[in-house]
This record gives C-alpha cells, structure tokens and sequence, in this order.
C-alpha cells in the first residue's frame, strides 16, 4: 500500500532498494509463472521485443538475476528448478529465460545516448502495449503521461545517469482496476473500464538497476492484485484521498 506513505505516494517517489530484495517472491509466484509461461508460449510476439544489439545486457541481466535468486531455487549449469516445480532452461533467449526465472517484467534500456528501450519481456502490461513503445525514448514511452513534462523528463534522466549498479532504486504505481487479469495490453488512448465502485488495486513495484559491465538499465516491474475490498477502510480513504488529486494517474 505504497500510498500509505508520504515518500512512496509522491512521484516520482524513488527509494533506495535494501540488500536482499531487488527480487521479490510472494505467495501469487505459481499462479503469476504459469500465466507467464503461457503468454511466452502462446503470444511470444505481443510480450517479447529485442535488437540484436541488446544481447551483452541481456546475458548480464540473466547473470545478475541467476546471482540473485534465493533458497527456493535449485540451480543447474544449464537449466534452473523454480519453487514451483519447473525446470527452466538457461539456453536461448537470455531476457526470456531471465522473466521465466521470476515475477518480475522486464524491459532493458540502452543507456549509450538517449534512454532507449531495446530489449523487454512483457507480459503484465497495464494498460500499454510493448509494440507502441518498443525502441523508444523515455519522452515517448511516458508521452500519454501529462505529468511527464520536460521537466520531469530532465529529472529522469539526471536520475537515470547517477543510477550505480550497487543501489537499485524502487518506485510504485497504484491504479484501480474492474478486472484482476494481469495481462491487461491496450494502446494509447484506449480507455480503461472502471465502473468507480469495487473492482480492484493494481500495484507496480518498479525497479530500476544499472548493469555493471554493459551500463545498461533494467526496468523491473513486479505487480500485485488485491480486491478494493481487501483493504482496510483507511486504506480505501487513503487511496481515495490520493486519487482525487490524481485523477490521471488513477485511469
């Protein structure tokens, strides 16, 4: 409930990510890697993009991941046992292999110029779509966004060129939804259907982590989904309150 706090409720509201939990595994880890394993079986072409060029980041992004894992992991020279039972292989695509690995989306930012997103798995878009975005700049990723100014845009990339790749930063989005799926890809402008009453919180823990050797940045995202009425009536207010001053970031 990252609204529940001053520091994470403002935006762009980055944090210091602590040791130990770049990654996260939550008790929706089987359900969320069996959809995601169907969605990269089934509709590759809608939650994978990458250029050539992205292969070194996304080798290291597969290294770094394979470092990070925790206890529950049976690691293999050639292919990694997940917690719930899957044996994944580490052979192929490398930035596939890494999201199949965890619940985190990932998308690889080219940092030798202008941010650029060349490389990403992406199968719980909320409400965007990897086509429209891929091999763009952080401007037009974050164009639909009225809060994205130039100004935010120059605090970004400041942010985005003192990134050290020992200190992960984090931020969240919060967002009301009427339907829990995950896999909710729509293109700009494309509304969201959200009666205003019930429905459900979407939140994204996004993390941001520079690789050590290629310089490149990966984008995580790992999202959670709970029923509006899961939450406490404070925390509903709370939300509410938020919302009011946000109606852009809420839709």
């Amino acid at each position: 409930m990252p609204w529940m706090q001053a520091k994470t409720r403002r935006l762009p509201g980055i944090q210091p990510v602590k040791a130990g939990e770049w990654l996260l595994r939550d008790d929706a880890f089987a359900a969320q890697m069996a959809l995601r394993d169907r969605l990269i079986s089934e509709r590759l072409a809608e939650v994978y993009q990458a250029m050539p060029a992205s292969l070194p980041a996304q080798e290291e992004l597969l290294e770094t991941v394979l470092v990070e894992l925790d206890g529950g992991y049976e690691k293999g020279s050639k292919a990694v046992l997940r917690p719930d039972g899957v044996k994944v292989p580490l052979a192929g695509v490398p930035i596939i292999a890494a999201a199949r690995l965890v619940q985190e989306d990932w998308l690889l930012l080219d940092m030798r110029g202008e941010p650029v997103l060349d490389a990403a798995v992406l199968c719980f878009p909320a409400s965007w779509t990897l086509a429209e975005k891929f091999g763009a700049g952080l401007m037009d990723i974050h164009g639909y966004v009225d809060e994205y100014d130039a100004d935010m845009a120059r605090r970004v990339l400041r942010m985005f060129a003192a990134i050290r790749p020992e200190q992960p930063l984090w931020r969240a989005n919060f967002l009301r939804y009427q339907s829990p799926s995950l896999f909710q890809p729509r293109r700009v402008g494309e509304s969201k259907p959200f009666a205003g009453q019930g429905g459900y919180v979407r939140v994204e823990r996004q993390t941001l982590r520079k690789l050590a050797i290629t310089g490149a940045v990966v984008f995580g995202i790992h999202t959670f989904v709970v029923p509006w009425s899961a939450l406490g009536l404070a925390e509903q207010r709370e939300f509410d309150l938020w919302a009011s001053g946000n109606p852009v970031m809420t839709t």
